[in-house]
């Protein structure tokens, strides 16, 4: 049996990466060119400074930073932005097709200020998974977050609360990987928890990983309905007291190392948790003030605040751009309504043409577009990779039950097997369509993308080769992901 030596899995405080599945099947072969593990793991080390195949496919290391603006509840994808004609009354959307600065690709006219810009950005039209007790929010969401299911799903969907036992959050990943190399937070979730019901924040913690990875939270006071709870965003954790000096807090940490160097022993007990490191990161964090600024949306103009939408939702996304702009490596805006719930979430079983309409529909427009057009006017679109998607879609009949809930006539049910994603920067292509549904949206007939698939592209975009080896909670190799990325979205 081979065991492959390293520390364990409850340890994860190292920058370097684990081995793939693909080198764990190499190993055997290795050792008959005379090539010991030792040396095998050196030459990855070295290749993933530089590596040679993975560098030369499209996308490769392109992106820097990550908004993820994670639309939890599940939009329409008919209604939104993959409209059909010439289909049944009770599949068609009430909104009207418009024309986009892309010819040939439409856009309902929900979403007029996106459907200007759609030259910035890929429209994937054909995401897609077959349910396994995936049918409800919190499942779906795990899976989209984690690129994994779990083995605990009731008939509803529902999971048990957050567990450290559970997957990672792709972002924990990446800033494990991928540290920043800025004094700021590397991983910040806002305005709110992932949630459907009483399950709250399922699929957004680093899981196995360890608490150190998990996200910085950054949920204002203010339910749901409050659209200017951004205005009172707080960070009394991030700010020095008024008694206490940078200076000061630099003589303490010079008096701690004084200290360490004469206490070999304990140094040697606890060499390996990196605290000098992690001391100076949190000190550099807080003397430094860069996340105190990012937070501080009163120093953009009254035009940029409007151009995103003065809503939770759009000044969120100007929070993410602020945030990315001073170093921060990902940032997971979520929709800033409960999943299953009413007004602008989107978990549209009744009501949908006014809701969409009035709420949801032009919040996501004006969110969405004005990030995309702040980041592409500021040279940020380069190295920030933008992807807007949900759980699922919604059903492309009207009035019907998929999930075992009740939908009215002006209502769509969840709906996994298609559903549209949209994807930016890093090297994406600009004015594409990736993949076709039918003529009802109801399933892909080309390039169908699962979202295991997409978290893979994104740990492409960033340099890490989707199946790097992790260890879990019980010491078991796991790949970050079990796909292959999606290549065919980079230019």
């Amino acid at each position: 049996m081979l065991i492959i030596p390293g520390r364990p899995g409850k340890d994860l405080c190292d920058q370097g990466l684990g081995v793939t599945r693909r080198h764990v099947l190499r190993v055997g072969g290795s050792g008959l060119l005379g090539l010991s593990l030792g040396g095998l793991l050196e030459l990855q080390a070295q290749a993933n400074d530089n590596p040679p195949i993975k560098g030369a496919r499209p996308g490769w290391g392109k992106a820097k930073s990550i908004i993820m603006v994670y639309l939890q509840g599940g939009p329409s994808h008919l209604d939104l932005w993959d409209p059909k004609d010439n289909v049944p009354d009770n599949v068609k959307s009430a909104f009207n097709a418009i024309d986009t600065k892309v010819p040939g690709t439409k856009v309902t006219e929900v979403l007029p200020k996106l459907a200007g810009i759609t030259d910035k950005f890929t429209f994937i039209r054909a995401m897609s998974y077959t349910p396994n007790g995936l049918f409800n929010h919190t499942a779906a969401i795990y899976q989209m977050m984690t690129g994994y299911t779990t083995d605990k799903v009731s008939a509803s969907g529902q999971l048990e609360p957050p567990s450290p036992k559970d997957f990672p959050n792709f972002g924990s990943n990446i800033v494990r990987i991928k540290p920043p190399t800025e004094p700021m937070l590397p991983f910040v979730m806002l305005p709110r928890p992932l949630q459907e019901s009483n399950v709250v924040g399922k699929g957004g913690t680093a899981g196995f990983l360890g608490k150190a990875f998990d996200p910085y939270t950054l949920y204002p006071e203010g339910d749901d309905m409050d659209m200017t709870k951004m205005d009172r965003v707080k960070v009394d954790d991030l700010q020095l007291r008024p008694d206490v000096f940078a200076s000061r807090l630099e003589r303490r940490a010079r008096l701690r190392d004084a200290i360490n160097a004469n206490m070999p022993v304990i140094d040697k007990a606890v060499e390996e948790y990196n605290l000098n490191e992690y001391y100076q990161k949190a000190l550099s964090l807080v003397v430094s003030g860069r996340a105190r600024e990012a937070f501080d949306l009163s120093r953009e103009s009254p035009r940029t605040r409007d151009l995103y939408g003065r809503n939770t939702f759009g000044q969120s996304c100007l929070m993410a751009r602020r945030l990315v702009e001073a170093g921060t490596r990902v940032v997971e805006v979520v929709w800033p309504k409960v999943a299953n719930s009413d007004n602008h979430s989107w978990d549209h079983h009744s009501g949908l043409t006014e809701r969409m309409r009035d709420r949801s529909g032009p919040m996501l427009d004006a969110g969405l577009s004005g990030l995309l057009t702040d980041l592409d006017e500021r040279g940020m679109l380069n190295d920030t990779l933008v992807v807007a998607v949900g759980e699922f879609g919604r059903s492309p009949q009207k009035g019907v039950s998929t999930s075992g809930n009740g939908n009215d006539a002006n209502g769509r049910d969840h709906w996994p097997y298609c559903y549209t994603a949209v994807v930016a920067g890093a090297g994406i292509k600009r004015g594409n369509v990736h993949g076709k549904s039918d003529k009802t949206g109801s399933a892909p007939v080309e390039d169908p993308v699962h979202p295991g698939e997409l978290l893979a592209t994104i740990y492409h975009a960033f340099g890490i080769d989707p199946a790097t080896i992790v260890l879990n909670h019980l010491n078991q190799p796991r790949e970050l992901v079990k796909a292959e990325a999606v290549t065919k979205l980079f230019a």
